[in-house]
């Protein structure tokens, strides 16, 4: 798979990035996270922080945080 997207249950800004991408049809993994931020190591490790959604896009070759960055560059690449 070469998009993964890091989500916790029941974030809304995890859905927002989630709904996009299965509006666009875009295939992705989900890698669900646990609620305390403590607990996150694979986030951490492929993106150096913790807080959810992160997008991992191999074959972009990117890695970001944060749900409006995440739509705006899923919307200039896959659009």
């Amino acid at each position: 798979m070469s998009r993964t997207l890091y989500q916790l249950d029941g974030c809304p800004y995890c859905e927002k990035v989630a709904d996009r991408l299965d509006e666009l049809g875009l295939d992705y993994e989900s890698e669900w996270v646990e609620a305390l931020h403590s607990e996150r190591d694979e986030v951490k490790r492929v993106s150096g922080q913790r807080a959810v959604p992160v997008l991992v896009d191999e074959d972009r070759g990117v890695t970001m945080a944060e749900s409006d960055r995440i739509l705006e560059f899923v919307e200039r690449s896959y659009v």
